[in-house]
């Protein structure tokens, strides 16, 4: 072989590249002649020298790629130990070398080693810091090993320079979705759609953040639009079904399983709900229909029968549930979800030590076990005490730190016994996994609001405003907390009307729309939206207070009375201070006649 120049060589090599598998072997045999198909296990062996001692430099860049072509051969033939072997000789010989450092990092992650490829991936982006295609790498491999907010970090690096890369901003899309990122997302995915308007996925996942954030006419039209593209898309039909059921919509939802069902017949989720439905509607015989055609073409013990088991359980016809489940479970062991849910008949059934023995068989792998672990805890506590019950919980976090729905639980369990420090340990312990969880950060920011922290409480509130500008609770919370303290009026009233747009049907929220009218000396105002508040959630007593007070407000002391009194009855948690109210209205009322 003639000598070569390393600059040469690289240049050579970047151009192999570009071809097939078999140019490239046979490229390899023209550079390395001593190589051949069959080759004997030199793993342990060392290429002898190409050239003498005075070019040692040279020497080692042929001697990387000499081991390289060996790589080459093997990983064709799917030898891939083997192929590993030759790549980390050839690193060894040239360990700075940005293409032998992404070879590592792709073959370890096609094998699955995603620690180690995570390294090899990370030394090539330090090598390379302006590569594309070893950012996008690297950022694949942070979200096969967990560590989404790098991911989403290498994504928008790429972005930063890319900004149509529409696969890139898709894959970015994903995670923050999966994260609960939902303005995040919403914002790479409007820059799809400009991009391009018929891209169906992102119409698709427009609707399921809208759909999750119960902006459920932004949902409809999304969903819609993603099925004027493509009228038979399975989960756009399924999700759009779920939204007219939120939504108390209740024939078109069955309208759209029925098609759904005419498409995907086999899809048993579609067809519980249905059955449902026309349960609920009343409809008799077509709910006869769907049961006749389960049981058609099933037998007892067949998976296909859960559907019965979940429909009498629903209809609360406990022991022909357990019968259908119990038999489906005999049969398949590893059926959580049948499992689950005779478990939950039996707990129903109040067969605490049947529930908790199916409870306790779903395993760690199962979707079932966050869910099951908390149903433990549940009847533990009752029968218990919350000792044993926290320690499942604790114990369940320790298995599955990424599921955040065990540490709000678990924090609720503290709460309960009014521990309240433990509770916001664990809260915070939950962060430390996922600081974006909205869910987290509002629990968080209540605690600190009952411990009468009211600077933390307004800080994990705006945190979630940061992340998701439009969490109607958080805006409320903060209106909220300005109104009884009497500070930032106007900046209250704005953060509320916002979160009255997004929930107008929220009886809580009107009432803080009401509450900020009073703190202003607005009076008819806030009896006005006081009295929205109470048709919207007549039973809250903080609601029939804040009633009260505005009427007292207007001396109309009779009415003041009467919304006093019902807070009253409804178990306000500050007795005296509210018999101390009726007191002064009775005084007054007695005094005016």
């Amino acid at each position: 072989m003639y000598p070569v120049i390393k600059s040469y060589f690289l240049r050579l090599l970047s151009e192999l590249m570009a071809f097939s598998t078999i140019r490239l072997l046979i490229m390899s045999f023209i550079l390395f002649p001593a190589c051949a198909l069959n080759m004997p296990d030199l793993s342990h062996e060392k290429p002898a020298p190409l050239i003498g001692e005075e070019e040692r430099e040279k020497d080692n860049i042929q001697q990387a790629y000499a081991w390289f072509s060996m790589y080459s051969l093997a990983e064709s033939q799917a030898k891939y130990e083997d192929a590993e072997k030759f790549l980390l000789k050839a690193l060894e010989n040239d360990p700075d070398s940005v293409f032998l450092n992404h070879r590592m990092a792709l073959l370890l992650k096609k094998l699955k080693h995603y620690s180690r490829a995570l390294i090899y991936s990370s030394r090539s982006a330090e090598l390379d810091p302006d590569s594309f295609e070893i950012r996008i790498l690297l950022a694949d491999i942070y979200t096969l090993t967990g560590d989404n907010e790098r991911a989403v970090e290498q994504y928008n690096r790429v972005l930063e320079f890319d900004p149509d890369n529409q696969r890139i901003r898709l894959l970015l899309s994903t995670i923050l979705i999966r994260n609960s990122r939902y303005h995040e997302a919403l914002f790479n995915l409007e820059k799809l759609l400009n991009k391009d308007p018929e891209l169906l996925i992102a119409h698709y996942y427009r609707g399921r953040i809208y759909l999750e954030l119960a902006r459920y006419g932004e949902a409809e039209k999304s969903f819609r639009e993603a099925l004027r593209i493509n009228q038979t898309l399975e989960p756009a039909l399924f999700d759009l079904g779920t939204l007219y059921q939120v939504t108390s919509r209740y024939n078109d939802a069955a309208g759209i399983y029925e098609k759904l069902l005419d498409l995907y017949p086999d899809n048993s989720a579609a067809r519980e709900r249905l059955l449902n439905l026309y349960i609920r509607l009343d409809l008799k015989n077509k709910a006869e229909e769907q049961i006749e055609k389960i049981k058609s073409y099933s037998r007892p013990g067949e998976p296909e029968r859960q559907a019965l088991g979940l429909l009498y359980l629903r209809q609360g016809r406990l022991d022909e549930s357990i019968e259908e489940l119990n038999l489906i479970v005999s049969a398949w062991p590893n059926d959580y979800k049948s499992r689950y849910y005779l478990a939950t008949a039996y707990r129903e059934k109040e067969d605490f030590e049947n529930a908790l023995d199916h409870f306790k068989h779903i395993e760690l792998k199962s979707e079932y076990f966050v869910n099951a672990q908390i149903q433990i805890a549940d009847i533990l506590e009752a029968r218990d005490g919350s000792e044993e019950a926290i320690s499942i919980l604790k114990e369940a976090v320790s298995k599955k730190k990424e599921d955040h729905r065990l540490f709000l639980i678990l924090a609720s369990f503290y709460e309960r016994n009014k521990e309240y420090e433990k509770a916001i340990e664990t809260l915070e312990q939950g962060l430390n996994t996922n600081d974006s969880n909205v869910n987290l950060l509002f629990q968080l920011g209540v605690l600190f609001d009952k411990t009468g922290d009211k600077d933390s409480c307004i800080k994990k509130m705006r945190r979630i405003l940061e992340i998701e500008p439009d969490h109607a609770e958080a805006l409320n919370y903060i209106g909220y907390t300005y109104a009884e303290q009497g500070i930032r009026l106007d900046e209250a009233m704005d953060l509320i009307k916002k979160a009255a747009r997004l929930k107008p049907e929220s009886g809580y929220i009107m009432d803080s729309l009401g509450w900020v009218y009073f703190r202003k000396g607005l009076f008819d105002k806030a009896v006005t939206h006081l009295e929205k508040a109470n048709e919207l959630t007549p039973d809250d007593p903080t609601i029939n207070e804040h009633l009260g007070e505005a009427y007292f407000a207007k001396k109309d002391y009779e009415k003041s009375l009467e919304y006093y009194k019902k807070a009253l009855s409804l178990k306000h948690p500050d007795e005296e201070s509210l018999k101390n109210k009726i007191l002064e209205a009775e005084r007054l009322l007695n005094k005016t006649e």
